[in-house]
């Protein structure tokens, strides 16, 4: 280690003179990543230099390249060959530190990876962040030197300052410590203000970044990357936090750590507007900007009206918003968002048993889902169908539950797209320490929640999203439908069937609306360049600003 003179800016942070080779690794799916994205940024602004590099196993996120995975309802492999894991250490352990974030469901090839650098390379510093330390911090500090356990950006600029000094650093709060076997937990900083999140660098985009190619090694990221992943999209957060507990969630963990994140925090608008601008200068073919936020709906009116404002006049892009919560939906908020540009919606319903809906925790009824579908059908001329998250598989359901679930799919307004899982533990979240209690064995995360059971139940979910089959029928049919626990008949074929029609319908959704940011690719970058996809989204435009009106006549 280094001893280097260091220069502290207006904000307060240690910049440094860097010799030390750093790399920040994300193995994850595709390029979104953005927690590790702002890190990165952030380092490079203050530490002087580090390499950003990605490991893509899949593409979770493209719908064409998945759309065989799904409707033969396999597994995603999450990865990567023996002989791609030797080039990948390789490179690696070139690096004098490596920080690498993954989620829990990639846990287990990030464990492998730095296995293979350690042979490699024994004294090279392993820091492990992102989702996975967190929510199951004893298991990921087995492998690493350090992980980081909160939230990363000024906790990781004290640590890396004090380590380039030769400093001691194993007191490092948001950090626990490997030190020769002997495990340091530390305590946690408090939580970002909305003044701090404001003056962070933004995410770092299409900016000297490397990807993992087959057979090859690392490669710069081109254009061609960025749209084989992200097709015409940029994913970003506005909003940290989230008021609810449910107890399937990682947010549980978050809040058990620190019940302030129940709090919703949030940088300026004027943030987020330069954040979206940085990324279009770049990148001018994106067509749709995801907001991945879980509390985005619970900002107040009067700051969604400033950033409706503004975000019509200085980005005019559609965009879409996920993690809507159906008890904070509400008529006004709705309508702004439209007017302002938002083209379609994701909400978590779950389930549609009250009682299920309470075993999760979820601060929802299913009178308040119903209510929530109504308002946003009331907008379905101005947005592509709604997308609502359901959860299936569930081994504590009886008949009952499932029969309320498929009977709430059965009536929800059309059109819609339904987002459908099948229920998979994250080890240490509460749902994970209910099952061990009630003695109930369920699929880990780390194994798959997008394969489905081929039971009859599960056909009729997908059936009642495609179509509204006679109610008489449904009735009958539903006698058939048993929960994931009871012994039954399986019916592959017919699974397979049923969900070719519902992705085909969805994929025809998607194809009406001009959404290329979803199936894009460089067919999607074409029809961009030849302003076909401007065109259809100044015809929405030109809709809307003579239809919706007055949601600029509330005062800020």
């Amino acid at each position: 280690m280094l001893a280097l003179v260091n220069i502290i800016d207006k904000d307060g942070f240690y910049v440094i003179i860097a010799f030390m080779k750093i790399a920040f690794v994300s193995v994850e799916s595709g390029l979104h990543t953005i927690g590790f994205r702002k890190m990165a940024s952030l380092t490079r602004k203050y530490y002087g230099n580090a390499d950003v590099l990605y490991i893509s196993p899949n593409n979770f996120y493209s719908s064409l390249h998945l759309l065989k995975v799904y409707i033969k309802n396999e597994v995603i492999p999450n990865m990567i060959d023996e002989g791609n894991l030797e080039i990948i250490a390789s490179s690696l352990s070139k690096y004098d530190m490596l920080a690498f974030s993954s989620m829990t469901s990639f846990s287990d090839l990030t464990k492998t990876i730095i296995s293979k650098v350690k042979k490699l390379r024994k004294d090279v510093f392993i820091l492990w962040g992102g989702i996975h330390p967190i929510i199951h911090p004893n298991d990921a500090i087995n492998f690493a030197d350090a992980i980081c356990v909160g939230e990363g950006e000024t906790a990781f600029i004290n640590f890396i300052s004090r380590f380039e000094n030769g400093k001691s650093y194993d007191d490092t709060k948001n950090f626990w410590f490997n030190i020769k076997g002997k495990i340091i937990k530390n305590d946690f900083l408090p939580l970002h203000t909305p003044e701090e999140l404001g003056s962070f660098p933004f995410p770092l985009y299409a900016n000297d970044e490397k990807i993992f190619e087959n057979k090859i090694g690392f490669v710069p990221c081109e254009l061609e990357h960025y749209l084989q992943y992200n097709n015409l999209s940029y994913y970003m957060i506005w909003s940290i936090g989230c008021p609810h507990k449910c107890i399937y969630c990682s947010n549980s963990k978050f809040i058990k750590n620190d019940a302030n994140y129940r709090k919703i925090r949030y940088p300026s608008v004027d943030y987020i507007i330069e954040e979206v601008k940085n990324v279009l200068s770049k990148h001018p073919h994106i067509s749709t900007i995801c907001f991945s936020d879980d509390g985005f709906i619970g900002i107040p009116y009067n700051i969604l009206q400033e950033f409706a404002i503004k975000w019509r006049e200085k980005v005019n892009v559609p965009f879409v918003v996920y993690g809507l919560q159906p008890a904070n939906i509400r008529k006004d908020k709705v309508e702004l968002l439209v007017w302002a540009g938002m083209i379609r919606v994701r909400m978590g319903i779950q389930s549609g048993s009250d009682r299920i809906l309470k075993f999760y925790k979820r601060t929802t009824s299913c009178d308040q889902i119903r209510r929530a579908t109504n308002i946003i059908s009331g907008y379905s001329r101005y947005m592509e169908p709604p997308s609502y998250d359901i959860i299936l598989d569930n081994p504590i359901e009886n008949q009952q539950d499932v029969q309320d679930t498929i009977r709430l799919i059965y009536d929800l307004p059309r059109p819609f797209i339904l987002n459908i899982f099948s229920l998979a533990v994250i080890p240490n979240t509460e749902l994970a320490f209910e099952f061990e209690r009630l003695g109930i064995s369920a699929k880990s995360i780390k194994d798959s929640y997008t394969k489905i059971l081929p039971s009859f139940a599960n056909v009729l979910v997908h059936l009642s999203t495609i179509a509204r089959i006679p109610s008489k029928l449904l009735n009958y049919l539903l006698k058939f439908a048993k929960p994931y626990s009871e012994s039954q008949v399986y019916f592959p074929n017919l699974l397979f069937i049923v969900r070719f029609f519902f992705y085909f319908k969805r994929l025809i959704e998607y194809v009406v609306h001009f959404d290329y940011s979803v199936l894009g690719g460089k067919f999607g970058y074409f029809l961009w360049k030849t302003g076909i996809i401007n065109k259809y989204k100044e015809m929405r435009d030109r809709r809307i600003s003579k239809e919706l009106v007055f949601p600029l006549n509330k005062p800020l």
